[in-house]
């Protein structure tokens, strides 16, 4: 059996990975480019390709039993050009560590330990206790708004909740019954849910729904102090209303750790969008890094490895998104 980590993101799976394999297999380890005939090879002869795309500039892996996405996002994997007899499958594992930065990013916008550090070195006691001017806000009691109320969402709320805020969902599915949820929305009653939170969390994942789903219309119900967080994909926020909701301070913030423009393979350093975002005081911007965590990867690595065992063992694979055709 011959499993091939397609690309840098896949690559990282694959320190230890024999280790968790109940076959043998042989594992190779391809770059984002495939520019050597030998590569191209390797890739065509796989019988497991772990990989975030695939598309026609890539060789036709026809003995493929298994294309398994280290990750949830699946939108760069043209499906119907994958052979016919190729189960395709995702994983997630990452709700633990996207949650932890949702609660560490609202964290640091209320209790502002770093500022209070840098100001106290140079003597400035600007947060001191007892005065009124210098008191700090808190999470607890503030409102989470959540859009999409998967795997992240619902890590979220639990610790939202630990953190004594209320909880409002936004999700194609009712979830009016779900513990530490305080009110639900549908989707057709948005314009009402982005009026409704302090902090609204968008992690819904990338489709011609809910693509621009957050727009100029949402950003003009939110509430002037809102703040904005994006951990699912970065087109689900509209590009232009998000720079324009910001730059004339309609919202008063946003952390965004998802774009609209990456890196090609081998690019240097590159701006995550054409707009200049990184100008603006009221944004935090980090690099699609929420979920890059230890723990992560090894929750993935398992799936992935039983997947593949499932798969050659005749039995269900988990995380289906495309059976066999």
């Amino acid at each position: 059996m011959r499993i091939v980590f397609h690309g840098e993101n896949a690559a990282s799976f694959s320190v230890g990975f024999a280790e968790l394999l109940t076959h043998g297999a042989e594992i190779v380890v391809l770059p984002d480019v495939l520019a050597s005939e030998s590569d191209r090879a390797s890739y065509a002869a796989a019988d497991v390709v772990v990989g975030v795309r695939y598309d026609a500039t890539l060789p036709r892996p026809e003995r493929l039993a298994l294309f398994h996405v280290p990750g949830a996002g699946f939108d760069a994997v043209d499906l119907p050009a994958l052979p016919a007899g190729a189960l395709v499958c995702n994983c997630f594992g990452h709700e633990t560590a996207i949650a932890e930065y949702v609660m560490s990013a609202l964290l640091a916008r209320h209790v502002p330990l770093a500022d209070a550090d840098s100001r106290l070195r140079r003597g400035d006691w600007a947060y001191w206790a007892g005065a009124p001017e210098r008191v700090h806000d808190e999470l607890a009691e503030k409102t989470i708004g959540l859009l999409g109320f998967g795997h992240i969402g619902q890590a979220i709320a639990v610790r939202a909740k630990a953190f004594e805020m209320r909880v409002h969902v936004a999700n194609r599915s009712a979830v009016a019954e779900s513990p530490g949820v305080d009110r639900w929305f549908a989707l057709d009653d948005l314009a009402e849910f982005w009026g409704s939170a302090d902090a609204l969390v968008v992690s819904l994942p990338l489709t011609a729904q809910t693509t621009g789903i957050v727009g100029a219309a949402a950003f003009a119900a939110m509430r002037p102090s809102a703040v904005v967080l994006n951990v699912g994909r970065g087109a689900t926020i509209d590009e232009q209303a998000l720079y324009d909701a910001l730059a004339s301070q309609r919202i008063a913030g946003a952390i965004i750790d998802t774009w609209y423009r990456y890196p090609a393979p081998g690019q240097g350093q590159v701006l995550p969008s054409a707009l200049p975002f990184h100008t603006l005081p009221n944004i935090v911007m980090t690099p699609h890094m929420s979920a890059w965590t230890s723990g992560t990867i090894r929750r993935r690595q398992r799936v992935i490895a039983d997947n593949i065992a499932r798969r050659f063992e005749g039995r269900p694979c988990l995380n289906v998104i495309r059976p066999m055709s």
